[in-house]
């Protein structure tokens, strides 16, 4: 199987904006619009030359000069011209400001993208703002990957010694770009989650089988949610009836294992 690309590095973005006592000022949009109007002499104009209306320009120049508390821009009215409008000398001391402070901005984003170990608590930081219906989220590498006559048998290593087994199409192992050593996650509904709080001797024909202790139940009206560690700093979510959590003898601490299909796995890659 070839080698896997190298990835492509990870790059922190940002946008400045600018508030004046808890009050909305702009960010670069709003101080291009400044500029425009500078140069143009016309909110009319300025406003066709940043592809807005011009009374969402005007709603614009509205909140700035209120948020300041004093006009940063001043229009003039009359004449047969219709009049125009500048930018006052604060207007434009805000608008040198602003562009010092963007280039501080763009020098600080270029210092933290050089720090080592960056790229991977960038990763981090967007796996945990990744957010989805299924409750279970395993983040990995791809370890192994079997052809089938149909589908592909896809192993992914989610934590040391913690591998999940999902079932997913030829044509699924391909657009996702499968390979091993793949960055990728997988998905469990909670709802596809058996819990079992005896396996001893017992076969099961689900893949994925893990034990674990009851960390903590949450009861609803009807069914209860089980939160169960399986080590390695993760844990299952799965949704069972109250009468199964009472028949199972489920309290936090108990010993429980927790099963689910190998079909019920979704696989994906982050951007």
């Amino acid at each position: 199987m070839a080698d896997s690309p190298a990835p492509a590095p990870i790059e922190p973005h940002g946008h400045l904006w600018l508030s004046v006592a808890g009050q909305s000022l702009g960010g670069r949009g709003r101080f291009a619009l400044l500029g425009l109007i500078d140069a143009c002499g016309s909110i009319s104009q300025a406003a066709k030359r940043m592809g807005m209306t011009y009374k969402n320009a005007w709603d614009a120049v509205d909140a700035m000069n209120t948020a300041a508390g004093e006009p940063l821009v001043a229009r003039t009215v009359g004449g047969r011209g219709g009049g125009g409008a500048q930018l006052t000398e604060r207007g434009r001391q805000l608008i040198r400001h602003f562009e010092q402070l963007e280039r501080e901005h763009r020098l600080f984003l270029h210092t933290l993208q050089s720090r080592p170990g960056l790229g991977d608590d960038l990763a981090l930081i967007r796996r945990i703002g990744m957010v989805t219906s299924a409750r279970n989220q395993f983040h990995g590498h791809v370890r192994g990957i079997v052809a089938g006559a149909v589908n592909d048998e896809v192993l992914l290593e989610v934590a040391p010694g913690l591998q999940v087994v999902a079932t997913i199409t030829h044509d699924s192992v391909r657009s996702l770009g499968l390979e091993v050593g793949t960055p990728a996650f997988a998905l469990v509904k909670a709802s596809s989650v058996i819990v079992a709080s005896d396996v001893e001797g017992a076969r099961y024909s689900a893949r994925n089988r893990f034990a674990g202790t009851v960390a903590r139940i949450s009861q609803g009206a009807v069914n209860d949610e089980i939160v169960v560690d399986v080590g390695n700093a993760c844990s299952m979510v799965a949704i069972i009836t109250r009468e199964s959590t009472r028949a199972l003898g489920l309290e936090p601490g108990a010993a429980a294992t927790v099963l689910f299909k190998a079909s019920s796995v979704i696989v994906g890659v982050p951007h």
